[in-house]
């Protein structure tokens, strides 16, 4: 009876160990190709254009403005109209188009939130540069204004520089001059090692020589803008001492303020419990359980714990979080604006993960801008 009580508990503890792996594995796995999951149902045409049918889903049926990729290459932008087709499928009209596009039905698209491809689409002029950093050269945009005063724009995980252009706009309309970013391991920069994200931890060098660029040319306040894990690369980068004179601002878009809650709301949307995501924690903090998941090193997820934190802020924050998000809780948000209402500002939107701008672009864009001309004098 007690080897067999001690069998059964050592499969218990296996089976609890592999869940822990496999959670961290997942998060931390190397930037994979998009997935292309809609099938356009039919493209219609009349005197306003263009509408193109899809399934309804609460995607396709999300209010804002939004963007289609497709499998065979171009996008498409899509008003914030949805016309109903019935119980099952709904239409969009199409308001923009990749060069040489013709959607039709059968194609083949992703949802997202990333409205303009390039700088271009959204009517910026651009120089393309690298920043020397320690994963190699990385890719940035460079947006010409105020040489005194910087954004420097930083995207989440999984995204790509393409998806921070939407905030690029208000830092242009204030003048600032803008870079936006890249950093190791994403999928337009600088393999190192197995490829694997650190949560932020790492890739926070690589923005940080970002920073030494702007600096170099003439920087005497910079304003981060972080959408997901960037806005906690920003946090991590604001909380240097160096820094203390340099940042003016966080501009944060559905930050992730604690990895550890952020992870057991993932287990949750997953169907896992969200307890399970305990079970991952050590296999990014002990370090060696990390390599044993492939990480270079344990990432001291303390650290990124804002809402414990909160005391160590010494930096205005404009926090805009979508009530519907899912992947990373607005409740984070709520506390730390709670806990520090003298330097944190929270505008929730009635949208998901990183979709506050295209629910509303326009109260996006007046939020950022009125808060930025009120906390950062120039």
């Amino acid at each position: 009876m007690i080897g067999r009580i001690a069998l059964g508990g050592g499969v218990a503890a296996a089976v609890v160990a592999g869940v822990g792996w496999g959670i961290a594995r997942r998060l931390t796995a190397p930037v994979g190709p998009r997935t292309f999951d809609l099938t356009i149902r039919s493209v219609e045409h009349n005197n306003n254009g263009d509408l193109i049918v899809l399934d309804r889903t609460e995607q396709t049926t999300a209010p804002g403005i939004y963007n289609l990729w497709f499998e065979h290459g171009g996008w498409a932008q899509l008003s914030t109209k949805i016309i109903d087709c019935g119980p099952t499928h709904v239409a969009r009209r199409i308001t923009g188009v990749a060069p040489g596009l013709t959607p039709k039905a059968g194609d083949r698209a992703s949802w997202s939130g990333i409205y303009y491809a390039t700088p271009a689409d959204g009517g910026l002029r651009v120089r393309d540069i690298t920043i020397a950093t320690p994963a190699g050269q990385c890719p940035a945009w460079r947006i010409d204004g105020d040489p005194s005063v910087w954004a420097i724009h930083i995207h989440g995980l999984g995204s790509t520089r393409a998806g921070t252009l939407r905030g690029v706009l208000a830092a242009t309309e204030l003048g600032y001059t803008s870079l936006v970013v890249s950093y190791r391991n994403t999928a337009e920069d600088p393999r190192v090692g197995n490829g694997r994200s650190t949560l932020g931890d790492t890739e926070m060098a690589d923005v940080d020589e970002a920073i030494g660029y702007a600096v170099r040319r003439g920087a005497r306040q910079v304003v981060l803008f972080g959408w997901s894990m960037g806005a906690a690369i920003a946090l991590q980068l604001a909380d240097q001492p160096r820094h203390d004179e340099l940042i003016a601002g966080l501009v944060l878009d559905s930050p992730v303020l604690d990895w550890s809650e952020v992870i057991k709301t993932n287990c949750a949307r997953s169907g896992l419990p969200a307890t399970a995501g305990h079970l991952a924690i050590p296999w990014f903090t002990l370090h060696p359980l990390a390599r044993a998941v492939g990480l270079p090193e344990r990432i001291p997820l303390r650290s990124f714990d804002w809402t414990a934190r909160a005391a160590d802020l010494v930096t205005p924050i404009l926090i805009l979080h979508g009530t519907r998000d899912d992947s990373v809780p607005i409740g984070l948000s709520q506390a730390l604006r709670d806990a520090r209402p003298d330097l944190v500002t929270l505008e929730p939107f009635d949208a998901g993960h990183t979709l506050c701008w295209n629910a509303d672009p326009d109260r996006w864009h007046k939020s950022v801008t009125s808060w930025l001309q009120s906390r950062v004098a120039r």
